[in-house]
């Protein structure tokens, strides 16, 4: 398969604190910054990226891991997570701590945001996927974060019962996030196949706990013999399964543009 070319976004060195990662910047009006799902940014991200920008804003979207452009494949993920796993940037297993990649994450979106030009009074929204899908909750710490979307929020990975419904986030984020849920502060949305092995159920009841009435998760049914065929491993809610036509995962992302563009000030 060809790689795609992301001829159509602006590839920059962008650096905080000495921290040098590579970041593809396109469109105009609201920041929106999407963290990549495994194996890196594929062209499905990458497609889910230019529907963003097509539904009004600026998107900024680094390239945490694997080759930029690149088709997924069994065995370039399985690189890509196990560099992932052993990465110090991520925590992968460990329960109650925040990634240290997120204080990056969170400079980032301020940069966007400041880029975006649209003013303070407007925020941003930041996208998580997979292996950094709880990463949006943990940047949502940030005030300017108006939306956060957790998409198949697949870390720490789901080894037992206290993983499963871990967050990945430390006691201070934590505190800090559910006070900016019940002052309506924050909108959270989360994505899910029911059947999906890396997210189990448990991880959204304790999102639901954390939350309240801030959360809105999406539980796209995957179980055997499901009314649109998903299979039981089905996982990449907005880009590998995402569909075009009439289907779950076109509602799915819909909802999240629908919900960005209302509280990013798209719609009056």
């Amino acid at each position: 398969m060809e790689h795609d070319s992301l001829e159509d976004f602006t590839k920059e060195t962008t650096v905080f604190d000495g921290d040098s990662k590579e970041v593809y910047w396109a469109g105009s009006g609201p920041a929106v910054v999407i963290m990549t799902e495994m194996p890196g940014i594929t062209p499905a991200v990458a497609d889910f990226a230019r529907r963003v920008v097509a539904a009004g804003f600026s998107v900024a979207l680094p390239d945490l891991f694997g080759e930029a452009g690149r088709p997924p494949s069994p065995a370039y993920v399985g690189e890509s997570l196990v560099r992932g796993c052993v990465s110090k940037e991520f925590v992968a297993f460990a329960i109650g701590k925040t990634s240290p990649i997120i204080g990056w994450m969170r400079q980032l979106a301020a940069e966007a945001h400041r880029r975006s030009g649209v003013g303070d009074e407007v925020g941003i929204g930041v996208v998580g996927m997979c292996f950094t899908g709880g990463f949006s909750l943990a940047v949502a710490v940030d005030p300017l974060v108006a939306v956060g979307v957790m998409s198949q929020p697949s870390l720490p990975l789901p080894i037992g019962r206290a993983r499963q419904r871990d967050l990945g986030l430390d006691d201070a984020d934590r505190k800090a996030v559910a006070e900016r849920a019940a002052a309506g502060e924050l909108c959270a949305i989360g994505l899910r196949f029911t059947a999906d092995p890396l997210v189990r159920s448990a991880r959204f009841e304790a999102l639901r706990e954390l939350l309240g009435e801030a959360f809105i998760g999406v539980e796209i049914d995957s179980t055997s013999r499901n009314a649109h065929g998903y299979a039981r491993n089905a996982h990449s809610v907005l880009t590998e399964e995402y569909s075009d036509q009439p289907s779950p995962t076109k509602d799915a992302n819909d909802l999240v543009i629908e919900h960005m563009r209302k509280h990013l000030g798209l719609v009056g």
